[in-house]
């Protein structure tokens, strides 16, 4: 009895200590941009972190770019860049459009990292000496032409059961059916359109058929992570049901975990020629870049974190945010390896749903394939698409979807109808009345908010992610200070002499209610919030301790407008814009040149060139300084007109092709000394800059005929 009540004190201390808490985003693949559906998981998982924060709980948020696999390797080819020019330049670009959507990391890392291989060659020896990992003979398409193996999605062919043209080798789009590559009808790779032709190859399996992972998997996925909440969403653990079988039974299959060269990746210790597959060492990137963020800034016990015995005793957690479309890999593959490698398991999945657009899947012929950078390229508040995701989450794996109408709509009327229009009415009064000093408060108009947050019911919603839910009593607040500045009418107390009290009291009132609110929506509006303490000049906002009013003599400073409206001609011309960027040739159309012969196209010496080193011209709004490599002894300076289109350290080590003959030409920059050959459309701007670039096997020096 003793012991059960230490045991019940124990658990009572550890749950009013402040909690520790590891949390990640599902990691980009570094092969194409940043879209509004993969913000729907990013902005989720950033507003739980901020709540998080403002309780004040540690919380660790980490990413990086999910950087191996055939595709990168082949786009660097295409592009004439190696795999690691390719991955760094996706990596300043993704960076950027989650920070500029206020998605902020603690570090932000890439899983072609030490700390990656490293984990993964200490967990695949772990599973190894458990007897999980085994070598098996398997048949795959190989690419004749290419000479390399090829993945499912790089083989083409007819459905085996529709007879649906050009479909994947593993699934067919048109009835959705599953196969194996080697059931497609006329095959052929997408890489070089040979025929593909059946070879054997060893691979290395993670068994997670095996007895042993299956049952500790049926046990995990309907766990705990905590009392009362779920490991997995109620609708996740039904699907793990599905694919793990029921009591005695097992439907798992191992998992082929290994690639053959060529492949960019890690290689396997043990196993010339074969390669970790990107599905392994990606979410191990999640422990890398947590890892790096140690390193990088000290004080935090990793292992603590990791480690499974550990973990356990510190009573830290791990949560994971992740889209549905890969919760197969994050509810079975990824748990199963921790556990039997002797690491943590993850505390809990936050699983979300598929973003659509105006009720369809998101569409490029519509414009609706929306990318994050064409977003604030238009000027719209990267918080209204924040606000606007909060209010369709609910916490649940349901699709999200952004109808534009209803945006804007709510947009304007939640935001600057109901929240700023509360500092906006009333503000004015105190700096121009009240030399900006609050004065005492009307106690019956804040009861509603003070017992608001004395239950909690906002801080519930957010921490079960139920965005939705929490906004939705947020705005019933909003509803309130309004309707108490519209039955008081400071407009009209301000007309009359002998009411200046009541004046006072009133807007000193309306902006206490005004900072709860701020204090509600700064998990899901941050710099919208940041702006308010700044305006009210208060500390920064957060989620801990009895409600208490802003202070009577308390000084404000000047208001400022702080939240603009949507106009759907915004709106209209950001579909616009992702239509256009489909069809380049479309806006290109260009009459040819007069025809010439084959003596003046010999006049010109075209010669494959290596950029070596790029970078901006001051005072140059279009230019690149470029050192191109022809093989001469010495580089050439070339000036591009580029900058619109590349970053400088995106193009260093690529190849490209030169104008190598053309006279010099004086500049005020410097001296130019040939020409960088690119493709644009006539204004060069609506079809884009594309610098031309030679296949991989070129080398600088080689002229081009």
């Amino acid at each position: 009895m003793t012991a059960l009540l230490e045991s019940m004190l124990s658990m009572k201390k550890r749950s009013d200590m402040p909690r520790k808490i590891l949390v990640t985003s599902a990691l980009p693949y570094a092969n194409g941009d940043i879209h509004l559906g993969h913000l729907v998981g990013y902005i989720q998982a950033d507003i739980w972190v901020r709540f998080q924060r403002m309780r004040g709980n540690t919380v660790h948020y980490v990413c990086a770019d999910d950087t191996h696999g055939t595709p990168i390797m082949l786009r660097a080819e295409k592009e004439g860049l190696t795999p690691e020019a390719l991955i760094a330049r996706a990596h300043g670009e993704h960076l950027r459009d989650f920070t500029d959507f206020g998605v902020v990391f603690d570090n932000y890392h890439t899983t072609h990292s030490e700390e990656t291989r490293h984990y993964a060659e200490d967990i695949y020896a772990r599973l190894k000496a458990a007897g999980l990992i085994e070598a098996r003979a398997i048949e795959q398409f190989y690419d004749p032409v290419k000479e390399m193996f090829l993945p499912d999605r790089f083989i083409r062919g007819e459905c085996p059961r529709c007879g649906a043209a050009d479909q994947y080798g593993d699934n067919c789009e048109a009835c959705g059916a599953a196969y194996a590559p080697t059931e497609l009808k006329n095959p052929r790779s997408a890489v070089s359109g040979a025929t593909p032709v059946p070879r054997e190859s060893e691979h290395y399996f993670f068994r997670l058929s095996d007895e042993r992972t299956a049952a500790f998997l049926r046990g995990w996925t309907r766990g705990e992570s905590r009392p009362g909440v779920r490991r997995l969403p109620f609708e996740a653990a039904n699907k793990m049901r599905e694919w793990l079988g029921e009591e005695g039974e097992n439907k798992l299959s191992d998992w082929d975990i290994s690639r053959d060269a060529p492949y960019f990746g890690f290689g396997i210790p043990d196993a010339p020629g074969k390669y970790f597959y990107v599905w392994l060492d990606a979410p191990v990137g999640y422990l890398a870049s947590f890892r790096h963020l140690a390193d990088r800034r000290g004080g935090i016990a990793v292992e603590d974190y990791i480690d499974a015995a550990k973990a356990a005793a510190a009573g830290t957690e791990m949560v994971h945010f992740i889209g549905k479309d890969i919760l197969y890999f994050h509810a079975l593959f990824w748990p199963a390896m921790l556990e039997f490698a002797g690491y943590r398991t993850p505390s809990q999945l936050c699983v979300n749903g598929f973003l659509t657009v105006d009720g369809v899947k998101m569409s490029k012929s519509r414009g609706t394939f929306i990318t994050a950078r064409s977003w604030l390229d238009r000027k719209l508040d990267p918080e209204a698409l924040r606000y606007y995701f909060a209010g369709k989450s609910n916490g649940s794996m349901e699709d999200v979807d952004l109808n534009l109408d209803d945006m804007i709509a709510r947009v304007n009327a939640d935001l600057v109808g109901k929240f700023v229009n509360i500092a906006s009415r009333c503000a004015g009064f105190i700096g121009k009345r009240f030399d900006g000093r609050l004065g005492g408060l009307d106690a019956s108009a804040t009861e509603a908010f003070a017992a608001a947050w004395t239950a909690g019911d906002i801080a519930a919603a957010f921490e079960a992610r139920d965005y939705s839910r929490a906004l939705r009593e947020i705005m019933r607040l909003a509803d309130l200070a309004n309707q108490y500045i519209n039955e008081h009418k400071p407009w009209e107390l301000a007309r009359q002499a002998d009411r200046e009290a009541e004046l006072h009291t009133v807007c000193s009132t309306a902006l206490t209610l005004f900072r709860d609110l701020a204090r509600y929506l700064k998990p899901v509006l941050p710099a919208l919030a940041a702006q308010v303490e700044s305006f009210l000049a208060i500390a920064p906002l957060d989620w801990r301790g009895e409600w208490q009013p802003l202070p009577a003599g308390h000084r404000i400073e000047a208001y400022r407008h702080l939240a603009a409206r949507i106009e759907r001609a915004q709106i209209d011309a950001l579909l616009e814009a992702n239509r256009a960027s489909l069809a380049p040739a479309a806006n290109a159309a260009e009459v040819a040149a007069p025809t010439i012969s084959i003596d003046d196209f010999a006049k010109v010496d075209l010669r494959v060139a290596r950029i070596i080193d790029a970078s901006h011209v001051e005072g140059a709004e279009k230019l690149l300084r470029l050192a191109l490599d022809i093989g001469e002894a010495k580089p050439r300076q070339v000036f591009a007109g580029i900058k619109s289109a590349y970053a400088p350290e995106a193009l260093v080590g690529r190849l490209t092709v030169m104008v190598a003959n053309l006279a010099p030409r004086k500049m005020k920059f410097g001296l130019s000394e040939g020409m960088a050959l690119a493709a644009s459309s006539p204004d060069g701007k609506n079809g884009g800059i594309y610098l031309l670039s030679p296949d991989s096997g070129a080398t600088p020096g080689m002229r081009v005929k």
